[in-house]
């Protein structure tokens, strides 16, 4: 970081790149939440200096702050000693967080009118293929955080879909979350307007309810980059590290055409608003490509990016804002699908391999979780089982 950055964030100043970002109209939100984050002031001096106005959290964040802060070791002992067990622990602490985290981005939702200053919290990835007891969790959790800028994390699994509708009907603002393919966006956008529908019959001032559609991006080249290894060719090494790019590109224009219909737009009358598409998984994790390549090459008006710190830092320091060649864009996207499935790469495989191994991840960090805590629990009530 340079000395000109240094005295920026002293003085409370905006980044300039990420101001720039900002401007353009891409919000940018931190993908990470600890209790030592919100204790230290590290996530204010993000929202004053790196134009931050929104927070998102996973199974896997939370694992590994629970794991490694003390800053829990208080609540964790008044816990064990009412007797709560891992998941009522699990559930206390993650709702501390977020709802504190709501309450230092409440300025931003009310400057954006509702639109940022949101902060998401998942419903258990053990409920991913549940559809009635994820309505109920997400239902519960949106309670107990009790703040009007939560978004309750679902994933987009057909149970999960299925659930979008029944909690929006509550007044319950959702982040549809692990969207991967064109075939699954365009399933989270009919349960959107269903709940905006079941919303309004129900009473629920639309206007209340945001909602992101959270499209993973690096995940998808490092999937089908390693298929194009596989088959060695040159012709195949040239299509590395753009179908990440190019699946968010055509999500953007299934966007475009399904909120632009009569549907909607009574909706939007209404007081509804269009979800917004949210780029998620956006460090990238080959070497090999630029550091902010899924935040420069996503730049467009109406979109969340949430970045992790590393991301976001590589972004203050060097990041670029070009202008928004989306729609541009569309023509060469299908180009690039349509030459991988020359090449036999199996576009509905490759998101179906995506979305059971990113659940099979959060559920691994989620056991991880209730291991650690478990254990935890029991070393505050001296050794018991």
């Amino acid at each position: 970081m340079t000395g000109t950055q240094n005295d920026q964030d002293q003085q409370g100043q905006q980044n300039p790149a990420l101001a720039r970002l900002s401007a353009a109209g891409v919000s940018v939100w931190l993908d990470d939440l600890s209790r030592t984050r919100l204790e230290s002031g590290s996530l204010a001096r993000l929202i004053e200096t790196r134009s931050v106005v929104g927070v998102t959290t996973n199974p896997t964040i939370f694992a590994q702050a629970i794991a490694s802060d003390e800053a829990y070791a208080a609540q964790l002992t008044a816990l064990a000693t009412s007797g709560a067990d891992a998941e009522e622990t699990i559930d206390a602490l993650t709702v501390d967080d977020v709802r504190a985290a709501c309450d230092l981005l409440r300025p931003v939702w009310e400057r954006t009118d509702g639109v940022d200053g949101r902060v998401s919290l998942e419903v258990s990835p053990r409920l991913a293929h549940e559809g009635d007891a994820t309505i109920e969790a997400a239902v519960r959790l949106a309670r107990e955080v009790d703040r009007p800028n939560v978004l309750i994390k679902i994933p987009a699994t057909e149970e999960g879909v299925f659930a979008i509708p029944r909690v929006m009907e509550h007044g319950v603002s959702v982040n549809v979350t692990l969207i991967f393919s064109l075939g699954q966006y365009r399933s989270v956008v009919e349960g959107y307007l269903s709940g905006l529908e079941r919303a309004r019959e129900a009473g629920v001032d639309l206007s209340t309810l945001e909602s992101v559609a959270s499209v993973f991006v690096s995940r998808i080249d490092s999937e089908i980059d390693a298929r194009l290894d596989a088959l060695g060719t040159d012709e195949a090494r040239a299509l590395r590290g753009r179908a990440g790019l190019a699946n968010c590109r055509l999500t953007h224009r299934v966007a475009q055409q399904l909120f632009d219909s009569e549907r909607f737009r009574v909706l939007e009358a209404a007081g509804a608003r269009q979800q917004r598409l949210l780029w998620a998984s956006t460090g990238t994790k080959d070497p090999a490509y630029p550091d902010t390549l899924y935040v420069s090459d996503l730049v467009t008006p109406g979109t969340v990016n949430t970045m992790p710190e590393k991301t976001l830092e590589a972004f203050a320091d060097h990041g670029t804002v070009g202008e928004d060649t989306m729609p541009g864009s569309y023509g060469a996207a299908d180009a690039h699908f349509d030459a991988l499935s020359g090449l036999g790469i199996d576009y509905a495989d490759v998101m179906e391999t995506l979305q059971r191994e990113g659940l099979e991840k959060f559920s691994t960090s989620w056991d991880e979780l209730v291991a650690e805590v478990t254990s935890r629990l029991q070393e505050a009530r001296g050794g018991d089982a």
